[in-house]
């Protein structure tokens, strides 16, 4: 969760009047947010001067908030002090273009683009603006990583201007803040031993071309994600900004976009205007940037009541969202239609809107009632089913692990042998490392790699986990479901395929279904390619005419790809069915 530290004379001038401590956490608490700390700090250690600093904590999907701009202009909408502002592109008859070169495609292929015109700094807002690129970095840009934003002076440049990938000894430019020029390859040695800029280097040290970014004069803006350049360096004198963010997703390169120039456009001669950049991508397609997009949900004043627990009108209710910057109207049959601006892109569902709803009611306000029914509380079948059975399982000397939901693509693809189980899987689409990529699967990987990090124990080793795997399924509203399964392997210096399958009956004789040939009444197994398996040493396990799982002896490439020397067995079963 990032920290927004804003001085208590700043931050009280914005508001338009002073707090107290106390009355101030109490109006971040109203609006969802958490006064961490407020400290006294001296800016200059060469001064006696001193400063108090309110340091809020931010929820990290809430972007706008990142800035004492955007921090302060929801706060006043949230108090009814200021009407929602409606973000607009200009129309100029030339347009600033940004042209995407081929080379781009191995390191950056996408790029976006905006220009803030007449806009006035002074020192304060400044270091606003700098600072909120700060955070974004951090945040969703992922370090960088992700994608990196550029801020140039206008009017020291000349459009168009041409976004190109080059071998490091063709680069050469004079970076910021520095009085000589450097080629690339020197720059990475120099900022070697920069405390800022050292943790970027990684991520294009070793690629053969570094993207680079000129004007029509071959001026170099930028190289991004490490530097830009000292020739188009933004002071407070500049009144014309030239904003790039390049990006290896372009959802994420247009969130940083928006974000930034609605946060700052307050402060251009005409307030919360912007002027779009024409960029042509790879395929040659010229696309207008910032989109700004304004979209609207229908949201049902039900829903909202109920989930949240109260019971307000439609009018209420649209109100209540209004204050939290989605401006909403009453429609009919107690609908409401929800305006979504460019600056909320955590809104992405309606539990998004009701969730709004409950923190302009207050969650201190909601009343604590009884349930209208009697119930008894009890565990949920399958938590009871799948209790009962790492029981059993624990009986039969198998030893229960415990994995992460999450694995790398390579774990349920490459390493199992099977390629297309990509597609079946769900993606995080800004994964922290390269060991958490998607959601699993299947529970095997993560049996396998628990025996490679416990290969030092005696053989054998019988290890088993019952936990849910999550599927694609268009039928459910998020596209994928959540499906309890049980897994189990045997590692030895003999495969122990008779070892599993007595499991697998000792399973079935536990749940009290008998053995059966193609019958709807008892489960058999039937022989069943899997490349993931030993060829003709696996079988699939049928249940009456469907089948709910594999087993068999891994394959041996399967097993060296997890890093492992002996024979493995495993059994891999869906336990639903038998609810």
């Amino acid at each position: 969760m990032p920290t927004l530290n804003i001085k208590e004379d700043l931050l009280f001038q914005a508001l338009g009047r002073r707090y107290t401590e106390e009355e101030f956490n109490e109006l971040c608490f109203e609006f969802g947010l958490e006064l961490d700390e407020v400290v006294v700090e001296k800016p200059d250690p060469l001064k006696d001067e001193e400063v108090t600093v309110y340091k809020i904590d931010i929820p990290a999907n809430r972007y706008d908030l990142l800035c004492l701009e955007g921090l302060v202009r929801s706060l006043k909408i949230f108090q009814s002090q200021l009407k929602i502002p409606r973000y607009t592109l200009t129309c100029p008859q030339e347009k600033q273009r940004l042209v995407i070169d081929a080379a781009c495609a191995q390191v950056r292929p996408y790029a976006v683009a905006a220009i803030l015109r007449g806009i006035t700094f002074t020192k304060s807002n400044y270091e606003s603006f700098i600072d909120l690129q700060d955070k974004l970095h951090q945040n969703v840009c992922r370090r960088r990583t992700i994608a990196a934003i550029g801020t140039h002076d206008l009017d020291t440049i000349t459009g168009p201007f041409l976004f190109t990938a080059q071998p490091p000894k063709e680069i050469k430019f004079r970076p910021l803040n520095k009085d000589k020029e450097y080629t690339a390859e020197e720059l990475m040695e120099l900022y070697q031993t920069d405390l800022h800029l050292k943790q970027y280097l990684h991520i294009i040290k070793d690629k053969p071309v570094y993207p680079i970014i000129y004007d029509q004069n071959n001026v170099v803006l930028s190289m991004p994600p490490i530097i830009n350049g000292e020739h188009t360096k933004i002071t407070l004198d500049t009144k014309n900004v030239f904003i790039e963010v390049t990006s290896l997703d372009l959802h994420k390169a247009k969130v940083v976009l928006d974000t930034l120039v609605c946060m700052f456009s307050e402060y251009c001669e005409e307030q919360f205007v912007i002027e779009p950049v024409e960029v042509v991508d790879l395929e040659g397609n010229i696309v207008l940037y910032p989109e700004l997009k304004y979209r609207t949900e229908i949201v049902s004043s039900e829903y909202i009541n109920k989930s949240v627990g109260i019971n307000e009108t439609p009018e209420s209710i649209a109100n209540m969202l209004t204050k939290m910057c989605l401006k909403s109207e009453v429609i009919s049959n107690g609908e409401i239609k929800v305006e979504i601006p460019p600056t909320r892109h955590d809104v992405i569902h309606a539990c998004d809107i009701m969730e709004d709803t409950a923190i302009a009611y207050g969650y201190n306000n909601i009343v604590k009632t009884i349930p209208q029914v009697v119930t008894i509380s009890a565990q949920l079948p399958l938590v009871k089913l799948s209790e009962q059975l790492s029981v059993e399982l624990a009986h039969a000397g198998f030893t229960e692990a415990l994995s992460f939901t999450l694995c790398s693509r390579d774990d349920i693809s490459t390493k199992l042998k099977s390629p297309n189980a990509l597609s079946e899987a769900v993606h995080i689409s800004n994964p922290k490392t390269l060991e958490f990529q998607i959601v699993r699967t299947t529970l095997l990987p993560g049996l396998l790699k628990t025996i490679h990090a416990n290969k030092k124990m005696p053989l054998p080793m019988k290890l088993y986990e019952i936990a849910d795997v999550v599927v694609k399924d268009d039928s459910k509203d998020v596209g994928a479901r959540n499906e309890r399964r049980l897994c189990a392997v045997y590692y030895n210096k003999k495969p122990g395929f008779e070892i599993i399958h007595g499991l697998l009956d000792r399973i079935m004789q536990l749940l009290d279904i008998p053995p059966s040939s193609e019958t709807n009444l008892g489960y058999f197994i039937k022989a069943y390619d899997n490349p993931t398996f030993f060829p003709g040493r696996c079988a699939a396990v049928m249940f009456g005419e469907k089948s709910i799982g594999t087993l068999g002896v891994l394959h041996p490439e399967t097993i060296t790809n997890f890093d492992l020397n002996m024979p493995c067995s495993a059994l891999e079963i869906n336990i639903e069915p038998f609810l």
